[in-house]
């Protein structure tokens, strides 16, 4: 099929239309995301490609969600993208970065040309989760469902949890959850992504090959998860920076007696790896593992994740599920969602201060002492807020640095799929282990 003919997008999904309002009216989650006495009156949304007037048109009532095609002028908002994306979007398993109209807006960290949302982006705020279950539901009944892997199940768990009062630079003291698991003699600490919590490494924790090799520990940072408050805060004023962040680490290893640690974190935490490599001294790491990571990352702010109008709670796990490998475990990419809907108000917002344009290592990267603190990066090849390509361009200003990109996996590896991403892991630390000159 050429793409030429998704111009006219209608007539590429019509006939997957009588299905999908079949199953809208029996989905457990579009029932549970319309299911609410405060949608008291129906609104209707669209998709289209870019040049194109004719649309596919959804209608949400309370309760339900009805499609059909019409005029993309009927709709309160719009999703346009251009006609070779949805091709690609509606292919069974997508190819990386079509697996979410948020990568097709946002693809490689640059507005596209053709691709926007058109009316009301208050409205598209509003109705994220909506429009992203129509989505799939869309794209299965057309072409069948993406095969995901299926994760495996434990009777048992390896995890201990305790809290400990640390005392940090900016931040200050803070009671702050941690957990600990293996009996390996290689110390690693973990670290969450911007908005979430520690939990993220339970898989990780949890894995056989990973418990005999090491002694993990992952921490909630203050303000997150299960950890409290910090001194000064209050809701919605948090923010992050390098010395709050690296300050933090520094203080948690000495406080909970990590010696020759190892750090690991994805996302905004993977950033902070690249910080605490310039500051390995002073925090006291043998090396990092920067997951999703960059020397520099800037990105059109939006500030739906802290906004009077929206539901946080709903609207911020929507803005990082696109992140994540179509192929990872349901039950992995749900319990993603579920620590993003979670988190207190302006937490995620804040945590991206640094990630956007905060940290910026451009002229830092030259200077890391590799023998000292190897660096070894990890990319998901799904990931369209950090590409593989942006953590090689990294890696190449590091001398002696080692970049790896990670194949089936997105924004969220070590959750994503446990397994999978272990085997990378193993590599890393193994190569840090041969290079380090203590």
């Amino acid at each position: 099929m050429s793409a030429h003919a998704w111009t006219d997008l209608p007539s590429q999904v019509e006939s997957a239309i009588p299905k999908v309002n079949d199953i809208a009216n029996k989905d457990g989650q579009l029932k549970a995301f319309t299911t609410t006495n405060a949608i008291d009156s129906a609104t209707t949304w669209g998709v289209k490609s870019h040049g194109s007037d004719s649309a596919i048109l959804c209608t949400v009532k309370r309760g339900s969600a009805e499609l059909r095609t019409g005029s993309s002028k009927d709709a309160l908002f719009c999703l346009v993208a251009q006609p070779e994306q949805w091709q690609e979007f509606f292919k069974q398993t997508p190819v990386a970065p079509y697996q979410s109209f948020w990568v097709l807006t946002l693809e490689q960290n640059i507005k596209q040309e053709g691709i926007s949302v058109e009316g009301d982006e208050q409205a598209f705020a509003t109705w994220t989760q909506v429009w992203r279950r129509v989505l799939e539901l869309l794209h299965d009944a057309l072409v069948g469902e993406t095969p995901a892997e299926a994760e495996p199940e434990r009777d048992d768990d390896a995890i201990v949890g305790r809290y400990a009062y640390i005392t940090a630079p900016v931040w200050g003291r803070c009671k702050c959850f941690y957990e600990q698991s293996g009996a390996g003699s290689q110390e690693i600490l973990f670290l969450h992504t911007a908005g979430s919590d520690s939990r993220q490494y339970h898989g990780v924790m949890n894995d056989e090959r990973m418990l005999e090799k090491c002694h993990m520990t992952a921490i909630d940072l203050p303000a997150h998860g299960r950890s409290f408050p910090y001194e000064g805060y209050w809701p919605g004023n948090h923010t992050n920076t390098e010395d709050s962040y690296v300050g933090f680490i520094a203080a948690a290893i000495k406080k909970l007696g990590l010696k020759n640690a190892i750090v690991c974190g994805a996302s905004m935490a993977g950033q902070v790896c690249l910080a605490v490599a310039t500051r390995s001294k002073e925090v006291g790491a043998m090396g990092t593992i920067p997951m999703q990571g960059c020397d520099y990352l800037t990105m059109e702010r939006q500030w739906h994740d802290r906004s009077p109008h929206t539901n946080q709670a709903l609207y911020n796990p929507e803005w990082i599920y696109g992140m994540m490998s179509p192929t990872a475990p349901i039950v992995n990419r749900q319990l993603v969602w579920h620590m993003y809907s979670a988190q207190a108000y302006g937490i995620f917002h804040g945590d991206l201060d640094f990630y956007f344009g905060g940290w910026d290592g451009r002229d830092r990267m030259k200077d890391i002492d590799t023998k000292s603190c190897p660096v070894y990066m990890l990319t998901g090849e799904y990931d369209w807020s950090n590409t593989p390509a942006m953590s090689q361009a990294t890696c190449d200003k590091i001398p002696g640095g080692k970049h790896m990109p990670m194949k089936g996996l997105g924004h969220f590896p070590a959750t994503e799929n446990p397994k999978v991403f272990v085997g990378y892991l193993l590599e890393a630390i193994d190569h840090i282990q041969k290079t380090h000159q203590g």
